[in-house]
């Protein structure tokens, strides 16, 4: 497939700029949903490859918006956790063909989506103060579910939501820890061949994009409700995941 095709650039663009507007204005934990559209589009692999460089600079962004507020104990446990499962997520994809990579990302949206909705009606109560087992537990599932589709921020959040972080220190926690997993896999994806020239060169011309979603997001939190913006997800997330799982099992 041509990267710089008008098919392609048509996707990628709005999903790059979607990413940055969730980093920007509406936390990190939807912005894997540019990776789920886009795998419905391009190969799994493709996917994954192409939005991990932009995501590692919108992390650096936050890294510099949110300087040494970051909460260090939590941060510890969480990548106590990580490296084992980021090798774990290595391994999976080492092994496994794009069929099953697609239902993996796939059943990840679909299920952080009936995630969000068991929380809306109150089936699900996050909040209990879970110690550093529970954290290092959530941090290997992070660690796995980053790897395979960029989507380690709910694993991140069942153990984050109780530790009484205020609202700075959870953002600066969270832009922290998934900037050092980005960083290491990025080397993981480089040794496997995920990051192909052609990616890379696609990257250098959505890097604007990336950059004007964040700028906007900063723009948007404070004009657009997280009702309207994470419905919108939700709708995206339910029909891109289920279209993925059934390309995989078809």
């Amino acid at each position: 497939m041509d990267l710089f095709s008008a098919a392609v650039l048509a996707a990628t663009i709005p999903a790059v700029i979607f990413a940055g507007i969730s980093k920007g204005g509406f936390g990190s934990g939807v912005a894997f949903a540019s990776s789920s559209i886009l795998a419905v589009l391009l190969p799994p692999a493709v996917a994954v490859g192409l939005m991990l460089p932009l995501l590692m600079l919108m992390d650096v962004q936050g890294l510099v918006a949110y300087w040494r507020q970051w909460d260090w104990t939590v941060s510890k446990v969480l990548l106590l956790g990580a490296v084992p499962g980021t090798i774990l997520g290595a391994l999976f994809w080492a092994s496994a063909d794009p069929d099953m990579i697609r239902l993996i990302i796939g059943a990840v949206a679909l299920i952080f989506v009936a995630w969000q909705a068991a929380q809306q009606l109150g089936l699900i109560r996050l909040g209990a103060r879970f110690g550093a087992k529970t954290g290092v537990a959530s941090g290997v599932v992070l660690g796995f579910t980053s790897f395979v589709s960029h989507a380690g921020g709910p694993a991140a959040a069942v153990y984050m939501l109780g530790q009484e972080l205020s609202k700075t220190a959870y953002q600066a926690t969270t832009v922290l820890v998934f900037w050092a997993v980005n960083l290491f896999k990025s080397g993981f994806y480089l040794g496997m061949g995920i990051f192909t020239r052609e990616t890379l060169l696609l990257d250098l011309v959505l890097i604007p994009f990336a950059l004007a979603g964040t700028w906007a997001g900063i723009k948007l939190h404070h004009m657009v409700s997280e009702r309207v913006f994470y419905g919108i997800t939700y709708v995206a997330l339910t029909l891109t995941g289920a279209k993925l799982v059934w390309d995989a099992l078809t």
